[in-house]
């Protein structure tokens, strides 16, 4: 016979092994959604590795720098996706303006382009933290959806 303290103890665990694995199940689902090859035959992953490729002979010092100042209000464990993500999008960016070099302006314009609507309120910080003028990107915060 199980005592009532044994039996909740073994219920409580049930559900929190549930719950783990459920959110576990949800960010493999996610990145097995970013796997799939889209239209032009490439999955959203492909095109990230393909514009970081691209253009990580683009990045000084001092950009990669500010990069890592804009990804560090990200959480640790979610960090280097963040921060693949939003250079994969700055290096379109500048390939698509047929830039050189990333500079400060593409890496702004790649940054908000990059952050979720929802996570605009954190980015808008970041930036006046940093003193950039978000004049010129306005433009960008209502284009999308």
């Amino acid at each position: 016979m199980m005592s009532g303290g044994f039996a909740a103890f073994i219920i409580g665990w049930v559900i929190i092994m549930v719950v783990l694995l459920s959110i576990g199940g949800f960010f493999m689902f996610r990145k097995f959604l970013k796997r799939l090859p889209k239209e032009d035959g490439k999955s959203d992953m492909d095109w990230e590795e393909y514009y970081l490729e691209k253009s990580k002979h683009m990045w000084g010092d001092k950009e990669k720098q500010l990069l890592e100042d804009l990804v560090s209000p990200v959480p640790e464990l979610f960090r280097d996706i963040a921060r693949q993500k939003i250079a994969s999008k700055i290096g379109e960016v500048a390939l698509k303006k047929n830039r050189k070099k990333i500079t400060q302006d593409v890496i702004i314009e790649g940054y908000i382009i990059a952050t979720p609507k929802r996570d605009h309120k954190f980015l808008i910080k970041t930036l006046e933290q940093k003193n950039i003028d978000l004049t010129p990107y306005q433009y960008l915060f209502h284009e999308q959806t």
